[in-house]
């Protein structure tokens, strides 16, 4: 597969994933002095191909040819986890389908201690250019896992120790009142509609983050990203 930005290149050729990279004619000369010192060979082209290749205008006039991400088992997310010491924080998404949302919830989770991020393969947003474009090389790093039921994945965890917490905008308490030294998963649900019955029922505790009252909500990859950085200040990392 293709996939196009700066960041998400430069971080394949650092993972050495590349397999091919096509820069568009002009680029800024730090872009090609950094692709060197990578050690890619790249091929020079009109902006007009990556166009035309990509199908879109917004690739930063670089591109590479990768293998597909694989995806990690819930296995693999605990274990990365137990590689560096740390206590298992997985963030599960139930009906994101938005793919920008998903590679910029992919970018934070990576960025603020997750160990995995789970969601369906029927009610996700796919790992496709545009999402791996958003993460910023973040998919390359972070044990991504596809389940094919979300309520069931959640039971299985809850069956190795991890607490689920629902981040819902009628949950009765806030994130400071719950204990966040456990092993947790956070679960969020689509902007839209939110959370499945079946999904909410397999919580342990709904939260919610308080907003100012004109505001009626907040983006689903911020309020991960708050909820991750309160459960990273909670238990003294960063």
């Amino acid at each position: 597969m293709w996939i196009y930005g700066r960041n998400p290149v430069l971080e394949a050729l650092k993972e050495g994933r590349a397999r091919r990279v096509l820069v568009a004619r002009g680029v800024e000369g730090w872009l090609l002095k950094e692709l060197s010192r990578l050690g890619a060979e790249y091929t020079l082209v009109p902006r007009i191909e990556l166009d035309v290749l990509l199908k879109t205008t917004h690739h930063q006039g670089v591109a590479a040819e990768v293998e597909e991400p694989r995806y990690a088992t819930l296995e693999e997310a605990l274990g990365f986890a137990e590689a560096r010491g740390e206590v298992p924080l997985l963030v599960a998404l139930d009906g994101v389908t938005d793919p920008r949302n998903y590679g910029a919830i992919l970018r934070t989770a990576l960025a603020l201690g997750a160990h995995g991020v789970v969601s369906e393969e029927r009610r996700s947003a796919p790992l496709s250019p545009l999402a791996l474009k958003a993460s910023a090389g973040a998919a390359f790093k972070l044990p991504i896992v596809r389940v094919k039921n979300l309520p069931r994945a959640l039971g299985l965890l809850k069956e190795r120790g991890l607490w689920v917490y629902g981040l819902d905008v009628g949950g009765e308490k806030t994130l400071g009142a719950l204990d966040l030294a456990r092993p947790l998963v956070l679960v969020a649900g689509s902007e839209g509609e939110g959370m499945r019955r079946l999904v909410r029922e397999r919580c342990d505790e709904l939260f919610r983050i308080p907003i100012r009252p004109e505001a009626e909500s907040l983006n689903v990859g911020v309020a991960l990203g708050i909820a991750l950085y309160g459960v990273g200040q909670a238990r003294g990392v960063g």
